[in-house]
């Protein structure tokens, strides 16, 4: 029997159509603006968040990394939320590679207050550093896949434009924010002025981010990516499935959604598993073994002699993410496992 796979939806596998038009695909060089697929790819993604340009790169943390250095000078200063991925997962390379410093501030659920935000901004002076970006994460990977609505990112982007600062998007998982706020995508970039979002999670694409933003970030994004080495030549291998990507797989996600409330629900019922039901919104799961007197650790390695793969978030917590390729029965034998680790431990 094979093993249920929770651990991330960066897991998923690419479908049969995916792997074809890979083979099929029209390609050229990319770093000289040739490969016809990639084209189509940017344009396509453009199009659905409502931005005149993308680009497409190797990662998320590569987009990010890219995004940041395209609005930013060295030795400035970037207001995020303190569990941020960009903050949490990336390195450091917003300080060791951007070069700027990073303010954090604590949300509720992983979405920033404006009050703290617009109190976070320096003034003008030649000690300090110049605040000159605001991030936010669209869904919040650490709060719990928690989805930032239209109107949270409007007040956000009221506060930058009072201080001329740019407002910017991880949006790794917008798709996952908009199907759960069953909003257009656009109503959720509207406000913002550049952002990034992930083909490799749950849209089931192999690989790929694609940055997107207006035509003149754009252009700074595509030279700091040479910069970096994310330069690809037929690169439209890699965008192919990600055409499919966004053409098949964005009102899917519902369907991880079910899953992720399912397994949330049955979580909620097991003895001496704490789990804060309000914040699973989309395809994240995030819950607490402390009861069980175990660490994330000891209890993920416990799960996966159950056949059941899930990540050690830190201290006491664990993490499961729905995906392309976990069904209910799925969702019912991981929570069968957590019952049997649970009466064990008695």
């Amino acid at each position: 029997m094979r093993a249920v796979d929770l651990r991330s939806d960066t897991v998923t596998l690419p479908t049969q159509e995916m792997l074809e038009a890979i083979v099929h695909a029209e390609l050229g060089d990319d770093v000289l603006r040739e490969d016809p697929t990639v084209i189509a790819l940017e344009d396509l993604a453009a199009e659905k968040v409502g931005k005149e340009s993308a680009l497409l790169v190797t990662s998320g943390t590569q987009a990010n990394l890219v995004s940041l250095m395209a609005q930013t000078q060295r030795g400035d200063e970037v207001i995020l939320e303190a569990d941020s991925h960009i903050y949490y997962y990336e390195v450091g390379g917003l300080s060791a590679v951007a070069g700027v410093v990073p303010r954090t501030l604590k949300g509720r659920r992983g979405v920033l207050d404006p009050h703290d935000v617009e109190a976070a901004i320096r003034p003008p002076d030649i000690h300090q550093p110049r605040t000159s970006l605001i991030c936010i994460e669209n869904t919040h990977n650490r709060a719990g896949g928690t989805a930032v609505t239209p109107r949270q990112i409007e007040s956000i982007n009221e506060v930058a434009k009072k201080y001329g600062i740019g407002l910017y998007m991880d949006g790794a998982r917008i798709f996952n924010a908009a199907i759960a706020l069953q909003v257009d995508p656009k109503q959720l970039t509207r406000h913002v002025d550049n952002l990034m979002f992930c083909l490799s999670k749950g849209l089931s694409a192999p690989v790929g981010s694609l940055v997107v933003g207006s035509s003149d970030f754009i252009e700074k994004a595509r030279r700091i990516r040479k910069m970096l080495g994310g330069g690809m030549r037929q690169a439209g291998v890699i965008a192919a499935p990600g055409i499919i990507a966004l053409e098949k797989m964005v009102d899917r996600l519902r369907e991880d959604h079910d899953n992720a409330r399912r397994l949330a629900d049955g979580l909620a019922k097991i003895d001496r598993i704490s789990i804060d039901l309000p914040s699973v919104q989309t395809n994240i799961v995030i819950f607490d073994v402390a009861g069980l007197n175990m660490t994330g650790t000891q209890f993920t390695d416990q799960l996966e002699r159950h056949g059941v793969k899930a990540l050690d978030y830190g201290g006491t917590l664990v993490r499961m993410v729905t995906h392309r390729g976990i069904e209910r029965e799925d969702v019912n034998r991981a929570l069968e496992a957590v019952r049997q680790i649970a009466e064990e431990s008695d």
